[in-house]
């Protein structure tokens, strides 16, 4: 199976990355701190029975990308020309945030980006000839003011919970203007008021936003007499090849995340796992709508055991002392590199 690259589930092109354990909060890391107060952080949502405020945020998509104010902010709905409908996604600090979809730039296949070069250059005009979230005509054609980010380069730059809610937009965004007919009938499917699911008014099929876990593991040997705890690293052979991170894939069905755990390292690495525990969880957006990352910690079964990689999906692996970890790790925004610290840390 496709192994997520460092720090989360790989998409295409991409490789897992992962995000910092409960306990240890870099910033930009996708995890909620502890005990937060009512109506703190991210709690996603979907009423849609109330219309956005001004002063409401507002996640405009296009494509793989967000719009985002020229500090690097997110903007308000009040800030941005008429939009013709609006996702409700979830409340932030107790702020309503709402999503929105316009063309998206990269897709030469749009007939009126292609009759206007000025606008198929600027995605900042996007609005005016695509769609938004529900398929309707986006209005006015306005410029739409900010900046064209990456979901992973706003992980890296904002707070924990705006990564997270920018991963939600994406998430939902995409999962609506894919999800639009009945699989198994062809009929166009229904909201489903209150939920991020669609129903199909003539066979009744359910359709969710549906989640793609994944999980990677951390796995630790006793290093030499006297010497530090080693950590396996390794590299993969798509997404940041560079990096040295974690054993990582997707979960099957049928599988429970500890067995899938299990069998990833075994088919990547050739190694059996002894004890195996939880670390935390992040949401991925990298790797694609509802991709979800679960860490865990592990200790190899046999100490004196090397790995030997697939071929396929890595290309190497090795043991470090946790002293003398390389360089090259997962952005400090991922579940991988938290784990990598907090491995790190307790030795």
């Amino acid at each position: 199976m496709t192994t997520p690259p460092p720090g989360g589930p790989a998409t295409a092109t991409d490789g897992l990355a992962d995000p910092s354990p409960p306990t240890h909060e870099p910033p930009g890391t996708a995890l909620p701190p502890p005990h937060q107060p009512p109506g703190a952080g991210f709690r996603p949502g979907a009423d849609a029975t109330v219309a956005p405020a001004p002063d409401d945020l507002a996640l405009v998509v296009a494509g793989r990308r967000l719009l985002t104010t020229h500090d690097g902010g997110l903007p308000r709905v009040g800030e941005l020309p008429a939009v013709t409908e609006w996702v409700p996604l979830g409340t932030l600090d107790g702020v309503p945030a709402w999503a929105a979809e316009t063309a998206d730039p990269t897709r030469a296949a749009d007939p009126t980006r292609a009759a206007d070069p000025a606008r198929a250059a600027d995605p900042s005009r996007a609005a005016g000839s695509g769609r938004a979230a529900g398929g309707r005509e986006a209005a006015g054609g306005e410029r739409l003011p900010g900046r064209w980010r990456s979901w992973r380069a706003l992980a890296a730059e904002l707070p924990e919970p705006l990564a997270t809610l920018a991963g939600r937009a994406l998430a939902v965004v995409t999962w609506r203007r894919t999800h639009r007919w009945c699989g198994a009938c062809r009929a166009a499917l229904a909201e489903v008021p209150g939920e991020t699911a669609r129903r199909c008014p003539d066979c009744d099929l359910y359709v969710p936003l549906r989640l793609s876990p994944a999980v990677l593991t951390a796995i630790t040997r006793p290093g030499p007499t006297g010497g530090p705890t080693e950590l396996l690293l390794v590299r993969h052979a798509s997404g940041p090849t560079e990096l040295w991170a974690l054993v990582a894939g997707f979960v099957e069905a049928g599988e429970s995340l500890e067995a899938a755990a299990r069998r990833e390292v075994t088919e990547e690495v050739g190694l059996d796992l002894g004890t195996i525990a939880y670390f935390g969880s992040q949401p991925w957006a990298i790797s694609g709508p509802g991709v979800l990352l679960a860490g865990f910690t592990a200790t190899a079964a046999d100490p004196t055991a090397e790995p030997v990689v697939d071929g396929r999906e890595l290309v190497q692996a090795r043991w470090f002392p946790v002293d003398a970890l390389p360089a090259e790790l997962p952005p400090a925004y991922s579940i991988s590199r938290w784990l990598i610290d907090a491995v790190a840390a307790r030795a």
